[in-house]
């Protein structure tokens, strides 16, 4: 089976990867280079970041894929050198207004998810601010290093002889025969497939319009920000009002985000600096002293109640979907791409399909 893959995100590339070990031949088509948007922009907690808050559709995929994060950095890293950097450090979220649906929904969902008292919580967390009256913890969460995750992947698809990769390759439109799709058009000529998979996050959404069909998927700007700190400063995720802070292995600290409907504007605006730099410094006062070393922004495929789509188009035979993340694309990644390989290969599904399927979603 020849697949063509529209997007080389992290969905993208893992799709790809995915129907490339079970033997299909795979051809991955991205406009700037591999994984550079959404995928590298984000945070990378291996969590929504308030699960209680979505549907099961969204749960059903998060549980299979945080079981199976660690497995795959671990692979990834032994064929390609490139470590994703799983990093397991449990989740603490302070003073919520919904603590108690919080804890009713782990109990229900099996989660270990758990009070904590703010003495124990600042034993735990030394650099944590004054002033927070209550916590929550969450047990076994982690955040993978989604920079050097699609890197890993990248690698490993150039690894493999059943793949071919084309970056700096935009898609312009579908090649048709009446109901049925035969491939793309691009700027380097047309390309033909048995079959399609457009997994282009937050522009998925614009390709499909050129076939009259409407997918709810749409960009949500975030920023973020980036300190450097000593490697055991921080030794979990915090979030509070919003906000999080994010520890990588080598110290560097990621503060997040924005939630900004500005259209395909990637700028970082001054203002949303000092909104996340006051965050940080309040979460974690001595980040006033550390150095910043980055600041960017990224687009997020948003969907309604971010469930994402995945699945075959009704009505149009070859084409399939694999978008609308919305803020969970790298924790859905594992179980959304396995979901895709089933549907399309014909295999049983890794979990019920039903709730993430496009039809009845489109307009």
């Amino acid at each position: 089976m020849r697949v063509l893959l529209v997007g080389g995100g992290a969905i993208g590339l893992l799709s790809a990867y995915s129907l490339a070990q079970a033997g299909a031949e795979v051809c991955l088509l991205d406009k700037g280079e591999c994984g550079r948007e959404s995928s590298w922009a984000g945070g990378g907690i291996v969590s929504p970041l308030y699960p209680w808050r979505y549907s099961s559709a969204v749960t059903a995929l998060a549980h299979w894929s945080q079981d199976y994060y660690p497995g795959l950095g671990q692979r990834l890293f032994a064929e390609t050198g490139i470590d994703p950097e799983v990093h397991e450090t449990g989740l603490y979220w302070l003073d919520l207004d919904d603590e108690e649906e919080a804890l009713a929904w782990a109990a229900r969902e099996g989660r270990p998810l758990s009070p904590v008292a703010m003495d124990q919580v600042h034993a735990a967390v030394p650099p944590l601010g004054p002033g927070y009256a209550r916590a929550i913890y969450m047990a076994g969460v982690a955040n993978v290093r989604n920079p050097r995750l699609t890197r890993a992947l990248r690698e490993a698809l150039l690894q493999m002889p059943n793949v071919s990769l084309r970056e700096n390759c935009e898609v312009r439109g579908f090649i048709r025969d009446g109901g049925r799709i035969l491939g793309v058009n691009t700027a380097e000529g047309d390309l033909l497939a048995d079959q399609v998979v457009l997994a282009a996050g937050a522009w998925s959404g614009e390709l499909l319009a050129s076939l009259g069909l409407v997918l709810p998927v749409e960009p949500v700007k975030g920023q973020m920000i980036l300190f450097k700190c000593a490697p055991d400063f921080l030794p979990a995720i915090v979030l509070a009002k919003g906000r999080y802070a994010i520890p990588r292995r080598d110290g560097h600290i990621l503060v997040g985000s924005t939630l900004e409907h500005a259209g395909f504007d990637k700028t970082p605006t001054d203002e949303a600096l000092e909104s996340l730099k006051a965050s940080a410094f309040e979460l974690l006062p001595q980040l006033a002293d550390a150095e910043l070393v980055g600041h960017w922004a990224g687009l997020r495929p948003g969907s309604p109640e971010g469930i994402p789509f995945i699945g075959p188009v009704p009505g149009v035979d070859g084409l399939w979907l694999n978008c609308g993340h919305y803020r969970n694309g790298l924790v859905l990644a594992p179980a959304s791409c396995q979901l895709l390989a089933d549907l399309l290969l014909g295999r049983e599904p890794v979990i019920d399909p039903q709730p993430y399927a496009p039809k009845g979603r489109l307009g």
